[in-house]
């Protein structure tokens, strides 16, 4: 009688249906954390978009830009980080090598620091000129000159990235 229900018992626990379905569980987790490595890693972008008063020189370039302090030259002025300094043309007809309100407000750029970011980049002592491609090169050899006597001795010029030539 023993062996009868345990055998009863054992039957019943076999009979019930059994699928191979998928865990939800897991797949969830997998996705969610996918989507938290896109959130995450979206706000890092590598691309800088340059303004669209300035069209760049196009050049076949391997290094990424890193953040700097944006020296911009169109053809109606000269702004550092966004902020108008002198007018293009004051800058052609100056007679000095170094232009001497680009240099202050780099110098006053470098003590404008709020955050670990800034600080960062005021202490890399690099700066990015932007220019327009039908600027003078006179005009960008002050800027640059200008940029050196502030204490920037890092200068990289932006470019448009285009594809290598295949040959």
């Amino acid at each position: 009688m023993n062996d009868n229900r345990r055998m009863k018992r054992m039957s019943r626990n076999r009979s019930g249906v059994t699928s191979a379905g998928l865990n939800l569980v897991s797949l969830m987790d997998v996705f969610t954390i996918l989507v938290f490595f896109l959130l995450v890693n979206s706000a890092s972008s590598d691309v800088m978009e340059p303004p669209k008063n300035i069209k760049l020189p196009d050049s076949v370039v391997e290094t990424k830009p890193r953040e700097t302090v944006i020296v911009m030259i169109t053809p109606q002025e000269i702004l550092v980080q966004g902020e108008p300094v002198i007018s293009t043309q004051d800058a052609i007809d100056s007679k000095t090598s170094v232009i001497e309100e680009v240099k202050q407000r780099l110098l006053l750029q470098q003590k404008k620091i709020i955050g670990l970011n800034t600080q960062t980049v005021a202490q890399s002592r690099e700066v990015t000129v932007l220019a327009h491609r039908t600027v003078p090169f006179h005009l960008m050899k002050k800027v640059m000159a200008s940029c050196t006597s502030a204490g920037y001795s890092k200068i990289s010029l932006a470019v448009i990235q285009k594809a290598k030539s295949k040959s």
